[in-house]
């Protein structure tokens, strides 16, 4: 496509109204290549050149050649620069040498594995006889045995080696003796609560690869990370090179920012940015350019398509059936056909959650829309990177939302563009998630002194918290389970710090529509009287199974959607830190007891975002401990406000808000991975104080990255509200999505106040 005359000709419709902020242009780029440093099997070096794969490019060449010198290796580079080759070629070198050689390669989904398969199968030389094989839960169990037996290539994920491969390792011992590489694929997926899981999942398989004999060399392949060397040390405990330089072509592309124009001047508020990104959308596919949508939520993707399907309803024939919507929670098999529906070309665009931003070959992609800051950089790049796989120009267009943080980006698209990407952020040691794996690593062979070499400084304290709630033994210099732990890996999901998962089921006939829906969401998304949208039909939920972990819901056509409001509540269990600020008040960094509740929910029209009613439920609290941040408001400026008889408590929550919402630009994570509080008098300070906490059990991280860069977010945040345009706030800079006040106190201009004072500027 020609990105730059779709744009011209948007601005010439008559609905234009100065949408595009900022263009970026990205030239296009020839390949760089690179030489190895040992020559090629010749068997594989024929298969290469028959695919047209030699020479290798530059990152491709570096990284293989550094596994040929022993180096443990993460590779970064955009989508569609053939990282997966960095892996694939080693790989089969060693096993075409060594008829004992094996491989591991893990990838954070079953999608993911079937699609390598493919790739893999390409590259093995004819009539070479290199068994492998998919082992995931779709395998089917009589074919298990012999692919244990006989396969030299394994490709599974890190689900099915927690609690398939790992506590059954005495009938794996062949496969892990002759181990020689593990690859992790989109290792920026392995952050926060899943990324801090990965870790210790991976110093188990480390110490039962010790246990047979093997020391393997590990591969891992990101989107572009600003710590890629860090992360891949902190996830599998040992040295790693990082290789990032990018040698592959690439065809050129125009990135551009869409913000959604002000319908309300005095408010500030602006069109929302779905009903944006389906005109968009459906514009993009009325000219046949091939396009994905990425939305943030379940839902959005479920309006997003219902918005385009009718929008394209008059287009010709059965252009509204070329396209459809996509989510993780989606079974196996509809996932599969969509996917494949993509590749082939039948469907022309889909609107997808980030469950299609990781590397699944869905064919050639002409545009991607992004609905909404993904949340971080680097998700930005991998998703803007789904489209432009043909080495031709293409196009991205973010649709900036109503918040703080995609607000800050569209006054300061140079923050985006010329800033290096965020950490990666994870917690190994965080006790809610290292306990529950050092009970699984007790399950395959007992616990010594010795494996605090590879799970950390914390392990004689958490075996021996373990031991005192009875649920290991000591007996000499090991610890053994108690005989009531029969299984542990069936108790933990490497996804979540703690509770269930619930399954979606239509009470009139039965049928699972959904499952692995986590507690904190299904309490959110899936109380009684929510509405829930599945593959674009809207469900009311008529009952929420807490023993069952089941919500039954009922097929009913009903003109809103709901959001819930819930109360939370943080007290002080310990401080770690502290530090002064600029303006003379105090920052601090803690442990605290985090209490959240679910007490009611809105009913919102669909189109015209209308209050229709709002109602009371019954939900448990849920309490957990975590980590926060938290500052005070110097004395000098919390008096003169009160004499002032300004609204206190509407600037601290204003305050509040803005902060949660700018974080994000420097930690990978999402604004639902944080929570806060802020109160006019904390009954544990004594004084106004603004909380700002990890939105997990133990924490992942983020709050320590915020306390140590807290100076960079204020300023950040002081800008993004005192450049917003509106008078009083609005959802650019003070509101937020999540409330559970619904948006009340809130004071702009105090706000301001006191991130001045904070800065030292009061």
């Amino acid at each position: 496509m020609n990105p730059q005359a779709f744009l011209d000709e948007l601005r010439r419709k008559g609905w234009y109204q100065g949408q595009v902020v900022h263009v970026e242009h990205l030239p296009p780029r020839s390949a760089t290549y690179g030489e190895l440093e040992q020559p090629l099997h010749p068997l594989l070096r024929a298969s290469l050149e028959r695919l047209g794969l030699l020479p290798l490019y530059r990152h491709q060449a570096g990284a293989i050649s550094a596994l040929w010198r022993g180096e443990n290796v993460i590779l970064t580079t955009p989508a569609a620069s053939g990282k997966s080759m960095a892996y694939q070629v080693p790989t089969l070198q060693a096993v075409l040498e060594d008829r004992t050689a094996r491989a591991l390669f893990l990838y954070p989904t079953k999608a993911l594995a079937q699609d390598q398969h493919r790739s893999l199968a390409s590259l093995v030389p004819p009539g070479e006889a290199i068994n492998f094989a998919i082992y995931d839960g779709d395998t089917p169990h009589h074919e298990r045995a012999a692919i244990r037996r006989q396969a030299r290539v394994l490709l599974s994920n890190p689900d099915m080696l927690h609690v398939g491969i790992l506590p059954n390792h005495k009938v794996w011992a062949g496969f892990l003796r002759g181990l020689r590489y593990v690859v992790v694929d989109e290792a920026h997926i392995y952050r926060g609560v899943f990324g801090s899981h990965m870790a210790d999942l991976l110093r188990r398989l480390r110490r039962l690869c010790l246990r047979y004999g093997s020391r393997p060399q590990f591969i891992l392949c990101s989107a572009t990370i600003a710590n890629p060397a860090e992360l891949a040390e902190r996830l599998v405990g040992l040295p790693f090179t990082a290789a990032a330089e990018d040698g592959a072509p690439f065809g050129g592309k125009a990135f551009a920012f869409w913000n959604p124009p002000v319908t309300d001047e005095q408010k500030g508020t602006r069109r929302g940015a779905s009903g944006e990104a389906t005109v968009l959308f459906v514009e993009l596919l009325r000219r046949g350019v091939r396009t994905l949508a990425f939305v943030r939520t379940r839902r959005q993707a479920e309006l997003v398509y219902r918005y385009a399907r009718d929008g394209l309803a008059h287009d010709g024939p059965g252009l509204a059936q070329r396209i459809a919507p996509y989510r993780g929670t989606y079974l196996p098999e509809d996932r599969r056909r969509i996917e494949h529906e993509l590749f082939s070309g039948r469907l022309l665009g889909a609107v997808s959650t980030n469950a299609l931003e990781l590397g699944v070959d869905i064919g050639s992609l002409d545009a991607t829309v992004l609905t909404g800051y993904p949340g971080s950089v680097a998700s930005a790049w991998q998703q803007a990177g789904r489209s432009g796989r043909r080495g031709e120009p293409s196009l991205t267009v973010l649709v900036a939302r109503d918040d703080p943080l995609d607000q800050y980006l569209m006054r300061h698209p140079d923050f985006f563009f010329g800033r290096p990407h965020e950490q990666a952020l994870i917690a190994p040691e965080n006790p809610y998630i290292l306990k529950p794996h050092l009970l699984c690593a007790a399950y395959e062979a007992p616990l010594t002194e010795a494996d605090a070499t590879l799970f950390g400084t914390s392990f004689p304290q958490r075996v021996a918290e373990l031991e005192e709630e009875g649920l290991l033994r000591h007996e000499g210099t090991r610890w053994f389970l108690t005989p009531e732990m029969a299984y542990p890996a069936e108790q933990v999901d490497l996804r979540t710090s703690g509770g269930h998962s619930y399954t979606i089921v239509e009470r009139s006939t039965g049928r699972v529509l959904e499952q692995g829906i986590s507690e904190s969401s299904a309490f959110a998304q899936l109380h009684p009287g929510a509405v829930y949208l599945h593959q674009g039909e809207p469900f009311v939920v008529a009952e929420l199974d807490r023993v069952s972990h089941s919500a039954y819901v009922e097929r009913e056509e009903v003109p809103y959607y709901t959001q819930v409001r819930e109360l939370t509540d943080t007290r002080i269990l310990k401080t770690w830190k502290e530090k002064p600020a600029p303006g003379g008040s105090k920052v601090f960094l803690g442990e605290v007891e985090v209490t959240t509740q679910v007490v009611a929910f809105k009913k919102v029209s669909h189109y015209s975002d209308e209050l229709l009613g709002e109602e009371v439920i019954d939900l448990p609290p849920h309490r957990f401990r975590t980590v926060a941040l938290w500052f005070e408001v110097p004395d000098a400026t919390y008096r003169g406000i009160l004499a002032r008889r300004e609204d206190l408590a509407g600037g601290l929550h204003a305050a509040e808000h803005a902060a949660i919402g700018v974080l994000p630009l420097f930690a990978l994570c999402d604004r639902n991975d944080i929570g806060g509080v802020s109160t006019p008098l904390h009954p544990d300070t004594g004084k106004p104080a603004v909380f700002i906490h990890d939105g997990y059990p133990g924490g992942i991280g983020i709050a320590e990255r915020g306390y140590d860069i807290i100076e960079q977010l204020w300023e950040a945040t002081l800008r993004a509200v005192s450049e917003c345009p509106c008078e009083a706030g609005c959802p650019g800079c003070i509101h937020s999505p999540k409330c559970g006040n619904n948006n009340h106190p809130l004071d702009k201009a105090v706000a301001v106040t006191l991130l001045k004072a904070v800065l030292g500027r009061g």
